[in-house]
C-alpha cells in the first residue's frame, strides 16, 4: 500500500482502466475509509450508490458523455442526503426542521458528500488503483440519473467517481503555488496578479508539452469559459426537483 504522501501528492485523475475488477478486499477498504469521514454534527449527510453493472454505467456514460464511467470497474455516485434522517425522524416521532431548504443545510449536504468522495480518492490512490471525479454527474441532467438510480426525494447526487485498476499515469498538473493557496491569518493584502499570471503561463506550458493530448489553453481563459457554459445549468430547479428549496 502506497505511504499517505505519495497517496496525496502523486495524484493525478486516470481516465482508461484496465479490465481487471476492483477487488472485494480493496472495495471493502475504500467502503471504511468513505464510512469513516468527518461529517458535520457527525449527522453524515451523505450516501454513496456504487454502480458496477455494466448496462447502468452504459446508460450513465450515454448521458454523462464520460467514457470513462463505462469502461471503469465501479463508477460511485456520492449524494447529499436527509431521507435517512427524515426517515429516522418520522419512526420515533421526532419533529423534522426543513434544514434542507436552507443554503446551510444544502451546504452541509455538499459538503459532507464531497469529504466522503475525497476519502474515497486517497483510499483507491492507497491501493495503487486510479480513479477520475466526474463533476458533470451533477450538472448534465440531474433528475435522469436520479430516476436511473432511483434516488427518494432529498437525496441528490454531488459528484462521481470512476474507480479502476490503471491502464494510464497522467502527468501530474500544475497546481497554484502555495502563496495563492494558502493564507497565514488573514487574507494576504498584497497585489496578487503577477502570481496568477505567473500560474497561467504555467499550465499553458503544461498543456502544450505534456504526455498525450496537448492543447494551447491557458488557465484563466479555460476557467472562464467553463464558468461561462455553466451559466446555463439550472441548478436551482435541479435542486427544487429533488425536495431542496432554499428559503433562507
Amino acid at each position: 500500500m502506497k505511504s499517505v504522501k505519495d497517496s496525496l501528492l502523486l495524484r493525478s485523475s486516470c481516465r482508461r482502466y484496465e479490465r481487471e475488477a476492483v477487488t472485494p478486499e480493496q472495495l471493502q477498504f475504500i467502503y471504511d475509509a468513505i464510512r469513516n469521514t468527518p461529517t458535520s454534527y457527525n449527522g453524515q449527510q451523505f450516501t454513496v450508490v456504487d454502480v458496477n453493472d455494466q448496462p447502468t454505467k452504459e446508460r450513465l456514460e450515454a448521458l454523462i458523455g464520460q467514457k470513462q464511467i463505462k469502461t471503469c470497474s465501479h463508477f460511485m455516485v456520492f449524494c447529499m442526503d436527509y431521507h435517512k434522517i427524515m426517515a429516522g425522524a418520522k419512526a420515533k416521532g421526532v419533529d423534522m426542521p426543513p434544514f434542507y431548504d436552507t443554503v446551510d443545510g444544502v451546504t452541509v449536504g455538499m459538503v459532507d458528500a464531497s469529504l466522503a468522495m475525497m476519502s474515497a480518492v486517497v483510499a483507491v490512490e492507497a491501493l495503487g488503483l486510479g480513479c477520475c471525479p466526474i463533476g458533470y454527474a451533477r450538472t448534465k441532467d440531474p433528475q435522469a440519473i436520479a430516476e436511473i438510480l432511483h434516488l427518494p426525494s432529498h437525496v441528490m447526487v454531488i459528484c462521481g467517481l470512476a474507480i479502476g485498476v490503471p491502464r494510464e499515469h497522467n502527468d501530474l498538473k500544475p497546481k497554484q503555488p502555495a502563496s495563492l493557496m494558502i493564507h497565514h491569518n488573514e487574507y494576504r493584502q498584497d497585489d496578487l496578479t503577477a502570481d496568477m499570471l505567473a500560474y497561467d503561463a504555467e499550465v499553458q506550458h503544461y498543456n502544450k508539452t505534456r504526455a498525450g493530448s496537448q492543447t494551447d489553453n491557458d488557465w484563466v481563459s479555460h476557467i472562464v469559459d467553463y464558468y461561462r457554459a455553466a451559466m446555463d445549468y439550472e441548478m436551482l430547479q435541479a435542486l427544487r426537483d429533488r425536495g431542496f428549496d432554499c428559503k433562507k
